[in-house]
């Protein structure tokens, strides 16, 4: 069964765009939400999840209609999928039963993730920032590291040594000593 959902946003917009649309595509029952609720204050929307069956599918004008996130959509379609209910966006051309309508919705679903990722990140470091912490490498280097700076620098001054053998003597790398060598440019 093909089952509608409509809703709208603002009191001055109207149903008649997405419910013409439904019903010609086929929908033999359309949810029509017009209250403003918060994202899971939809009572139409809870009261066509409870109806769904097996084999139906959701069909809405636009994505935007059925989810007021990306991550809401992804979590609603996650619910159908659970309940094996195809999802059809007419607007966007999305449909589930196709592979083609499976692999769109799976992108916009990596997309939420790492959005979803991306705050937890975020989040993380700010509260590791309000208990003083900072991230990311030390500035300038390590007291080992400024000692075996100064040591290159000594051997590069005495013009006894190559760069390769002076990385090889102080156990670092040829990149390393030139970053070394560098950083201390100003000791002469």
């Amino acid at each position: 069964m093909k089952i509608g959902y409509a809703r709208v946003s603002a009191q001055d917009q109207r149903l008649e765009l997405q419910t013409d649309a439904l019903a010609q595509c086929g929908c033999q029952q359309i949810y029509k939400e017009r209250k403003l609720c918060k994202i899971r204050e939809r009572p139409e929307l809870e009261n066509m999840i409870s109806q769904l069956r097996p084999g139906d599918t959701v069909v809405v004008w636009k994505l935007d209609r059925l989810g007021r996130s990306l991550r809401d959509l992804i979590e609603l379609v996650a619910e159908f999928r659970e309940r094996g209910v195809e999802f059809v966006s007419l607007q966007d051309g999305i449909n589930t039963a196709t592979p083609t309508g499976r692999f769109t919705f799976n992108v916009f679903a990596s997309l939420a993730e790492f959005e979803l990722i991306r705050e937890r990140t975020n989040a993380g470091l700010t509260s590791a920032r309000a208990r003083g912490k900072k991230g990311g490498r030390p500035a300038g280097l390590s007291k080992t590291a400024m000692e075996k700076a100064r040591s290159a620098r000594i051997l590069y001054n005495s013009k006894t040594k190559t760069v390769e053998e002076i990385a090889s003597i102080l156990g670092i790398g040829r990149a390393t000593c030139y970053r070394y060598l560098s950083q201390t440019a100003s000791l002469g």
